[in-house]
């Protein structure tokens, strides 16, 4: 039995370590971004349609880099929108999902990062850009000073 509590402790550590943390709801990333003094980066995102989303997760989001960058300057905000039934959200989560696209992406357009400081001031807004994750991280961090 201990071998399995020590299995399973390892696990999470592992998990927790390897993993940015993407929150869904703004309040709760602005709340962290405050207590760890960083900026929340919100993705609208159809990931399971939007191709330019999909390249944006797989060529930068989803590197090492990327998410070493993230997980000591970002507080993630996914802010998802997929089409298949599969992927379906919560009815509740499609309503925060839409209030917060009518106030910071109410163009629609696929991907937008939109970019805040911990009092939820705009620091700028992005989309996927054809660059490796070093010129992408660079253009990020050119929101942040």
């Amino acid at each position: 039995m201990k071998i399995v509590k020590s299995m399973f402790l390892l696990f999470v550590v592992l998990l927790a370590t390897n993993k940015i943390q993407a929150q869904t709801d703004l309040n709760q990333a602005l709340e962290q971004a405050k207590k760890e003094n960083k900026f929340v980066f919100m993705n609208f995102s159809g990931s399971d349609w939007c191709k330019s989303c999909i390249l944006l997760k797989k060529t930068i989001l989803n590197t090492e880099e990327f998410k070493d960058f993230a997980k000591n300057k970002l507080v993630i905000l996914n802010l998802d929108f997929p089409r298949s039934k599969k992927n379906k959200l919560s009815k509740e989560q499609v309503k925060v999902n839409e209030k917060l696209a009518e106030k910071y992406n109410n163009k629609g357009h696929f991907p937008t990062i939109v970019l805040l400081n911990k009092e939820g001031k705009v620091l700028g807004k992005t989309g996927y850009k054809k660059l490796n994750p070093t010129q992408y991280i660079n253009h990020i961090k050119s929101f942040l000073n």
